[in-house]
C-alpha cells in the first residue's frame, strides 16, 4: 500500500475512538480506560568513573540475533536487587568520544505495585516477520499539515538510520542498538544528529529553501546545522533525478513534493543502560534494555510525549499500540501504524505491526484518560526494537518476532532521572 489519504487515516482513528467510548459505556467500566497510578522506585547515582574514549568502530545493526525471547526468559530466575542495580547502571558518551560509567542504587523497590509477569504460552508456533506481509497497513503522513502536528511531530529521525521520540524539549528516546551494538558505539554515533520535522520556512517565500542554502540568514544555527540541512536536501534532489527511469514511482514522487523536511540538531550526550552492554546482561536478557536517551544540544520548540507505565496492554479494551517512524522504503516520509499486541512479558511486547528497517527506536504509545479527568492523553509505554531473531525455547532455534521494549516502573525511574536530573521528580508514574 502506498501513501494513504489522510481522510481515510483520520476516519479510521476517529472510528477507533468511537468504538472505545461505546465499549466503555456498555461495560460501565472507567478504570480500564484510565492511566493507572504507580509508585516507582528511586534510581540514584552512586558513583561515576571515567572510561577510555570509544573508537566508534561498530557497524549499525539491521536486525538482532540470538535474543532470548519471552518463552526463553520464563526459564530464567528473577533478577536480584544487585542484578537490577548492575543492569540499570549506565554509560554516558559525549560528542568528543569520552565516556563515563555511573553505578546506581535502587531504593523503594518493595513499595512498588506488583508488576505482572505477562501471559505467554511456551508454544513454538511461528511468528510473522516485521517485513510487510499481505496488505500493507502502514500510513504515510506525507502532508506537513499533519506530520508537524502532535502526536506525529514527536517522532524524530536519528542520523544512524533509526527513529526516536521526543520525551522533553531536549531529550529523545530511541533503541540502544541504534547507538551501540553491545560491544562498541556505531560509527555514525560519533557525530550523532537528530532530525526534527519542521514546517515550511517562514523566510524566503519566493522559493522552498533550495536556493537559499548559502545565504547568511540561514546560518543562524551555526555551520553544522547548515551543512546538515544541506545534506538532507541534497539527498532529496538525488532521489528526484531520472524521472523517466521508474514509472512505478510516479505516485511516490508526487507525494515527495510536499514531504516533510527536517531541522537537524547535534546530540550533546547519550546514555545507555549497562544491561544492554556486553557483559552487563547475563543469560540473554539484553533485549530488555534495548533503549537509550539522547540529550540534544539545543531545546526544541515542539510538543513532546510523556512516559507512561501500563501493567498489561493485552488487557486494555482494544489491546492496541501505535507508533510512527521513518521506514527506509518510504524515504523522507513519516510512517504511522497501529496494531494489537499478541504476547507480552514483564519487559517485552510482541506484535504484528507492519514495519521496515528505519522504524527501530520509535516510541510505542497508547491513549488513555488521565485519572480524575475526562481528558485523554497519549504516553510512551515502550520502544520499538524491531525485527529480531529470537531463541524461543532456549534450544538455539531461531524465529521471527516483532519486538518492543516495555517501560517498566524501574525503567521509568531511570529514564525520568536522565531527563530531569532529579530522582525526586520521578516517584509517580
Amino acid at each position: 500500500m502506498g501513501p494513504v489519504h489522510l481522510c481515510l487515516l483520520l476516519s479510521v482513528m476517529s472510528l477507533a475512538v468511537v468504538v472505545a467510548v461505546e465499549a466503555q459505556e456498555a461495560t460501565g467500566g472507567d478504570d480500564e480506560y484510565t492511566w493507572p497510578q504507580w509508585k516507582v522506585p528511586l534510581v540514584r547515582n552512586r558513583r561515576t568513573v571515567a572510561l577510555s574514549s570509544t573508537g566508534f568502530t561498530a557497524k549499525p545493526q539491521g536486525e538482532l540475533n540470538g535474543t532470548c525471547g519471552i518463552e526463553c526468559q520464563r526459564r530464567l530466575p528473577d533478577p536480584s536487587l544487585a542484578d537490577l542495580e548492575e543492569f540499570l547502571s549506565y554509560e554516558t558518551v559525549y560528542e568528543n568520544g569520552t565516556r563515563t560509567l555511573t553505578s546506581v542504587s535502587v531504593q523503594g523497590l518493595n513499595e512498588v505495585n506488583a508488576w505482572p509477569a505477562g501471559n505467554s504460552s511456551a508454544s513454538s508456533k511461528s511468528r510473522r516477520r516485521r517485513e510487510v506481509y499481505g496488505t500493507d497497513t502502514r500510513f504515510s503522513i506525507a502532508d506537513k499539515q499533519f506530520s508537524t502536528k502532535y502526536p506525529f511531530s514527536t517522532s524524530v529521525k536519528i542520523s544512524t538510520g533509526c527513529s526516536g521520540v521526543l520525551l522533553s524539549p531536549k531529550h529523545v528516546l530511541t533503541a540502544a542498538h541504534c547507538i551501540h551494538d553491545g560491544q562498541d558505539y556505531v560509527s555514525g554515533a560519533q557525530k550523532l544528529r537528530v532530525g526534527i520535522l519542521k514546517e515550511k520556512s517562514r523566510r524566503g517565500k519566493g522559493g522552498k529553501g533550495k536556493r537559499g542554502r548559502g545565504k547568511g540568514k540561514r546560518r543562524k544555527g551555526g555551520e553544522d546545522k547548515e551543512e546538515e540541512e544541506k545534506e538532507e536536501k541534497d539527498g532529496g534532489k538525488e532521489r528526484k533525478g531520472g524521472k523517466g527511469k521508474d514509472r512505478k514511482s510516479r505516485s511516490r514522487r508526487s507525494a515527495e513534493v510536499e514531504k516533510p523536511s527536517f531541522r537537524w540538531t547535534r546530540v550533546k550526550q547519550t546514555q545507555v543502560p549497562k544491561g544492554w552492554l556486553k557483559g552487563g546482561a547475563s543469560g540473554g536478557v539484553a533485549a530488555d534494555y534495548d533503549y537509550a536517551v539522547l540529550e540534544l544540544k539545543k531545546a526544541q520548540k515542539v510538543k513532546h510525549m510523556d512516559l507512561g507505565v501500563i501493567p498489561s496492554v493485552k488487557k486494555l479494551p482494544a489491546g492496541r499500540i501505535h507508533f510512527s517512524g521513518f521506514d527506509d522504503d518510504r524515504p523522507g516520509n513519516l510512517v504511522y501504524r497501529f496494531c494489537s499486541v499478541s504476547e507480552e512479558s514483564k519487559d517485552l511486547l510482541y506484535q504484528y505491526c507492519d514495519a521496515k528497517p528505519g522504524s527501530s527506536g520509535s516510541g510505542v504509545y497508547i491513549r488513555l484518560k488521565e485519572p480524575g479527568k475526562k481528558k485523554w492523553k497519549r504516553k510512551v509505554i515502550g520502544v520499538f526494537s524491531g525485527h529480531q531473531w529470537v531463541d524461543v525455547n532456549g534450544n538455539g532455534a531461531q524465529q521471527d518476532y516483532n519486538v518492543a521494549v516495555r517501560i517498566t516502573p524501574l525503567k521509568y525511574a531511570q529514564i525520568c532521572y536522565w531527563v530531569h536530573g532529579d530522582s525526586s521528580e520521578c516517584r509517580d508514574a
